[in-house]
């Protein structure tokens, strides 16, 4: 199952993807199911199992999950076009697509994950994890502007798999780390080389407005059969500057969920971009990044494309 955060009027909602073109609204297809089901109080049933906010969604669990399938399945029941006259689905062109999580309690990323990545950067591989933190106000949707800043012309794209957490935890075993993984998106860790490096931590440089795409979707880890075995493309107008595959990953997913939830909690909704592999602008002879009209692709196999075009700050304001 795939989900996507959107808006049409009104505040963002949860849906389905039930095909490339339709989105079908979570909430209020369950509770028209709880309707035809001639269930007392059908909002509230839905607001209670079938949340309309991806957060309080993932909070549900598998109980969610289920009624989700429920409810995509009644929805499509009436056919698409009644679907849509009812208010229980919209064609996605329709629709304007947002992060799949809003506003994530935590955004934790990994650096350094992947061994040519560290080589090409003239860096050691790390015996544990590196991690720092994004903020959620950074994160843009699949579509919407990378803005350059208009303090830096240094702007490089970083292709990743991102991890959602589902289930909430602390200290949780490797063993048991993939049960905590509500499912996969893709994230494009957009970084400001020079406000990165001129100092020993990366907060600045990772940090900057309208840096962090994320999306377009959210796919549910049923969907996935191995997400160690994914590969993962970068392209910049067209031209393919990063392929890599996440078998490449230095530390799995399970050893950093292990690893993030020794020293803090997990919550529903955090989400883990894994690292990107070698092809970033930095290093190239000479350097290359990032300016306006520039597009970039990056494509996790099964997960998605994610899209966005590069502004300068200046646009942004006009």
């Amino acid at each position: 199952m795939k989900l996507a955060t959107y808006v049409t009027a009104g505040p963002p909602r949860l849906a389905v993807v039930a095909d490339d073109e339709l989105l079908v609204d979570v909430n209020r297809a369950y509770a028209a199911l709880a309707r035809a089901r001639g269930l007392a109080a059908p909002d509230a049933l839905a607001d209670a199992h079938a949340p309309a906010d991806a957060l309080a969604f993932l909070q549900c669990g598998e109980a969610a999950v289920a009624a989700a399938r429920e409810a995509l399945e009644h929805a499509l029941g009436l056919g698409r076009e009644t679907a849509i006259a009812r208010q229980l689905a919209v064609p996605l062109a329709d629709a304007k697509l947002l992060p799949p999580i809003v506003n994530p309690p935590k955004v934790v990323c990994v650096a350094r994950n992947y061994a040519e990545h560290a080589k090409e950067a003239g860096l050691q591989v790390s015996e544990i994890p590196i991690l720092f933190a994004r903020f959620a106000n950074t994160l843009v949707a699949h579509g919407d502007p990378i803005v350059r800043p208009s303090v830096s012309e240094q702007v490089d794209w970083e292709g990743e798999l991102a991890v959602v957490i589902g289930k909430p935890g602390h200290r949780i075993a490797r063993a048991d780390a993939m049960d905590h993984v509500a499912g996969y998106s893709v994230f494009n860790d957009v970084s400001v080389r020079d406000y990165q490096f001129r100092v020993t931590q990366y907060t600045g440089g990772k940090n900057f407005s309208h840096s962090g795409p994320f999306g377009p979707f959210l796919v549910l880890k049923d969907e996935v059969a191995d997400p160690h075995k994914l590969d993962l493309t970068t392209e910049l107008n067209g031209e393919v500057v990063q392929r890599g595959n996440t078998s490449d990953m230095i530390f799995d997913i399970p050893a950093i969920v292990e690893h993030i939830s020794e020293f803090v909690a997990l919550e529903a909704g955090d989400v883990i971009p894994m690292g990107t592999p070698s092809g970033v602008g930095f290093k190239r002879t000479p350097p290359r990044f990032l300016t306006p009209g520039d597009v970039v692709r990056v494509t996790v196999e099964g997960v998605g494309v994610l899209e966005n075009p590069v502004i300068d700050e200046q646009e942004l304001s006009a």
